[in-house]
């Protein structure tokens, strides 16, 4: 069946019998463990006998699958918050400082 096709990180994969398309995300040799995931975001883990039991082909990621790229976005964006936040800080820390005078006295 797919002993042609090995477990690859990151390839795409259609199971043909089950109509299925995922992902491989690992594959750990010692353990002959390979977790997958499905375009419906599930993630399964398989041992190489399940693996070997499909009936597999090859397949180009799908069209409009950008899983990474969404985490990235993700990611830049918590950083361009955190800075608009620490601006604001800054700013209220100054107004802070004008009412009080040098022995921490209110003006």
């Amino acid at each position: 069946m797919s002993r042609d096709n090995e477990p690859v990180k990151g390839q795409w994969y259609e199971n043909v019998e089950d109509e299925e398309t995922f992902r491989v995300l690992s594959v750990d040799e010692d353990a002959e463990i390979i977790e997958i995931e499905y375009l419906d975001g599930e993630i399964e883990e398989l041992d190489v006998e399940e693996w070997h039991e499909f009936d597999l082909e090859l397949i180009d990621e799908p069209e409009g699958w950008s899983e990474d790229d969404d985490e990235e976005e993700d990611d830049e964006e918590d950083w361009d918050d955190e800075d608009d936040d620490w601006d604001e800080d800054e700013d209220e820390d100054e107004d802070e400082d004008e009412d009080y005078d040098g022995d921490g006295r209110e003006r």
